[in-house]
């Protein structure tokens, strides 16, 4: 027949409660089967007293249990506790744990007890506990004021800070009180309808009224009811409440700021974050010719592009409505019927209190008068500042061509006057004739010049270049010859090129003249006068083997005006800021190569379009 004790034990396992004892006399220790599997350890695990400390996590737990069995030996006090412990497979369980002392004469002999695995439960509670933790952290955090109702009555049962600071009332005035004292007289109808008809429901709702604060304020609010929720057969509905006073400014001024940009001759189109028209007033549908359908949920000018419209200009605007930054900028559109129109528009972006970006603000304006006055204007200017540039360019030609020539003529006298031998004097008559008969023929190109500065596009015509080497030759040679320089051309004679023949006879002037004046005083000089023909130019080069230039000091002023760079007398600094401006009043250009010592190149770029 089986004992109680055994009962019990079977009993306990068909609960999966495991059963341990201590014998405190002998030091023995039992675990039952159940105790094994809850601790994870096998059948055959034979417990030592003491090692069922090890399961029990260290810290509070382990030195709970420890605290526990002591005062169970030493006093004889049971205990009943949940603990947590890490099973031999390293698992971590909840375990409740019940302690009997059987005695003999006030000496504690055995420690009898049960084992039972609450891990589920414990996690449960463990879950529950975080989620109420959780709900009250929200409840008490939330920015909208939260009100739970007794639906019963009526009454509000319960409310989070945020309530007492919207309504002035404190918590304890608020608790017990019935909903409908939150809310104007005026009001409390509609409210009612709302929460009976939201109770009905059993869903969200959203509704906007008022509530009246304790200093009798009227706020208008956003009021909002959940679903509702039972405890203890008691049903409860919870309120959401939102002030929404800062809104309702802000929707009042943006009527009035509707009314008056509906009103005024400036465009104005609102936008959403991502750019797209929310609204335009009626001067902007004018303007570009299109109606409110065409422009709602549309990016602002898309239907402007055109032409001539500056694609940089709108990469610009693009890239600042992408970054949502301000910008102001100036564009050609186009309208509807795709007429040109120049818009000057001032993209503003807009953000609430909290730094929270809005919208976008384009305000605009019909420009098109006066960028047509200021192109036209610049227009002038150019053709202005051309002229004068002309002029003063003629000023510098005059001088320095007939200054050349005079000067070549005066030394013909000079030496005329000086030698006492007749034949020599009659020898040089010839050149006397050939410098005045260049003297009146650059006279001539001058007047012409005159008439050619009076029009806005100088005329070219084409000019063998052979021919006009040779004549720059004849010119000088008197020069050439006391300055002993040797000139060399590969010109062939039918090498035309397309020039103002006075610009071009002043050009070989100044840079035959300038091989002459800087020639190296130790070394016979060379002047080399080649060509090439590119697709745009005819390019002429003058190599010379003369004294050279340090680009690096003065190669940025090289063409300016009055520069010189070796200290002659005669060396006026005219020159080749004249063939500069010359070469490029003819869509050309000259460059040099040049190095102290050893000579220069340079290269006339004449255009042959």
């Amino acid at each position: 027949m089986t004992n109680k004790p055994e009962l019990y034990i079977k009993a306990a396992q068909s609960a999966k409660i495991g059963v341990w004892k201590l014998n405190l006399l002998t030091n023995q220790v039992y675990w039952d089967s159940v105790t094994k599997d809850i601790l994870e350890v096998t059948q055959d695990f034979i417990p030592i007293n003491g090692n069922g400390i090890n399961f029990y996590t260290e810290g509070k737990n382990r030195d709970k249990i420890k605290f526990l069995i002591e005062k169970a030996i030493n006093d004889g006090i049971s205990f009943e506790d949940k603990f947590q412990i890490i099973t031999a497979k390293n698992n971590i369980k909840y375990i409740e744990c019940i302690c009997q002392v059987e005695s003999i004469d006030g000496k504690a002999t055995q420690l009898l007890g049960t084992f039972q695995d609450i891990t589920k439960e414990q996690n449960l509670i463990n879950e529950l506990q975080l989620n109420v933790e959780k709900f009250s952290s929200i409840f008490s955090s939330a920015n909208d004021a939260i009100i739970i109702i007794d639906t019963s009555n009526g009454i509000i049962t319960d409310c989070n800070s945020r309530t007492t600071s919207l309504t002035g009332y404190k918590y304890p005035e608020l608790r017990g009180t019935h909903n409908s004292e939150l809310f104007p007289l005026e009001y409390r109808k509609q409210v009612r309808i709302f929460l009976a008809y939201n109770l009905t429901k059993d869903d969200y709702g959203v509704n906007e009224t008022f509530i009246k604060s304790k200093s009798g304020e009227s706020i208008p609010v956003e009021i909002a009811s959940g679903k509702t929720f039972q405890v203890n057969e008691i049903t409860y509905l919870v309120c959401f409440i939102r002030d929404i006073s800062e809104r309702k400014n802000i929707e009042q001024k943006l009527k009035l700021l509707s009314l008056a940009a509906s009103e005024t001759t400036d465009t104005i189109v609102i936008a959403n974050p991502n750019g797209k028209a929310i609204w335009a007033n009626q001067a902007y549908l004018d303007l570009t010719g299109l109606d409110m359908t065409e422009i709602i949920g549309q990016r602002p000018g898309y239907l402007s592009k055109g032409p001539e419209t500056d694609i940089q200009a709108t990469a610009i605007m693009r890239e600042a409505i992408r970054n949502k930054e301000s910008i102001k900028i100036i564009i050609l559109n186009y309208n509807k019927k795709k007429e040109k129109y120049w818009f000057e528009l001032n993209i503003t972006t807009v953000f609430d209190s909290q730094n929270n970006f809005i919208n976008f603000v384009g305000v605009g304006r019909d420009v098109t008068l006066r960028i047509e006055k200021e192109i036209e204007l610049k227009h002038l200017l150019e053709v202005t500042s051309q002229q004068n540039n002309k002029l003063y360019n003629f000023t510098h030609i005059v001088s320095h061509n007939i200054r050349s020539h005079t000067s070549n003529l005066a030394m013909v006298v000079d030496v005329i006057e000086n030698t006492e031998d007749i034949t020599e004097k009659l020898s040089y008559f010839d050149l006397f004739k050939e410098g005045t008969e260049k003297l009146s023929e650059t006279i001539e190109y001058l007047n012409e010049i005159i008439t050619i500065q009076q029009k806005t596009n100088i005329e070219k015509t084409q000019i063998y270049l052979k021919n006009e080497i040779e004549k720059t030759k004849k010119a000088l040679s008197l020069a050439i010859k006391e300055s002993r320089i040797t000139i060399t051309h590969t010109i062939p004679e039918e090498l035309t090129v397309n020039a103002i023949p006075a610009y071009l006879d002043s050009i070989l002037l100044n840079l035959f003249t300038n091989a002459i004046k800087y020639k190296c005083p130790h070394r016979k000089a060379i002047l080399e006068i080649g060509y090439e023909i590119d697709e745009n130019y005819t390019i002429i080069t003058f190599r010379d083997n003369g004294l050279g230039l340090n680009l690096k000091k003065n190669g940025h002023k090289i063409f300016g005006m009055y520069k010189t760079f070796h200290g002659n007398e005669d060396a006026k600094g005219i020159g080749l800021f004249i063939t500069k401006n010359q070469l490029e009043a003819m869509d050309g250009k000259i460059e040099v190569e040049s190095e102290i010592g050893f000579g220069s190149i340079f290269k006339v770029y004449l255009n042959e379009k």
